[in-house]
């Protein structure tokens, strides 16, 4: 990697641009910054969840996919690198799995609530489904490359985000919380 920063306000960006691990300079609102950026925020936001108390191999797994998204994120600053390795996507995989099989079948929707840690999971969801499309605007955007990874790696990371809710919910929280459409209210009513 190159230079580390050393220091912070270098005033280089008060014209709007920024730098990019190629040395190129971009507008702060372009498509790869954006996406930069909502990596970013998902990194912060799982930190925060990591502040609950969690089961210890939720909170050891939740480590490394902060380390796996710093990688993507360097992916994303360095045009033509690749940092997010194949092993990091597999390890996703096999965490789903594993979460999802103590799981029941889902016969409801469920709202983003319950359990602290659980909600504070479907926000770090919501905002992965955010920076994938943020990446993907980067891949459909005239002139960016970009390798499949890390598009694939935050939509895996957002089925697994899920799951790891349902999972803090159900095993260490107070249960799911079912969404009451008016439909099914109607249903459970002419049935009594």
């Amino acid at each position: 990697m190159g230079n580390r920063l050393s220091a912070i306000a270098t005033r280089t960006g008060d014209d709007g641009s920024t730098g990019l691990g190629d040395n190129s300079r971009v507008s702060k609102t372009s498509a790869r910054i954006v996406a930069i950026g909502e990596v970013d925020e998902l990194n912060s936001h799982i930190g925060l969840l990591l502040c609950e108390t969690l089961p210890d191999d939720v909170a050891q797994l939740l480590q490394s996919v902060q380390h796996q998204l710093f990688n993507l994120g360097g992916e994303l600053a360095m045009p033509g690198y690749h940092l997010l390795k194949d092993d990091g996507l597999l390890a996703l995989d096999q965490a789903l799995a594993h979460y999802n099989a103590h799981l029941p079948r889902l016969k409801e929707f469920i709202l983003p609530a319950g359990s602290r840690p659980a909600a504070q999971a479907h926000v770090c969801r919501t905002v992965a489904r955010r920076a994938e499309r943020a990446v993907v605007a980067v891949v459909q955007s005239a002139g960016e490359t970009l390798l499949p990874g890390p598009q694939q790696y935050l939509n895996r990371l957002s089925d697994l985000l899920f799951v790891l809710s349902r999972h803090l919910n159900l095993n260490h929280g107070s249960g799911e919380v079912y969404w009451q459409s008016e439909r099914l209210k109607t249903q459970q009513d002419n049935s009594e």
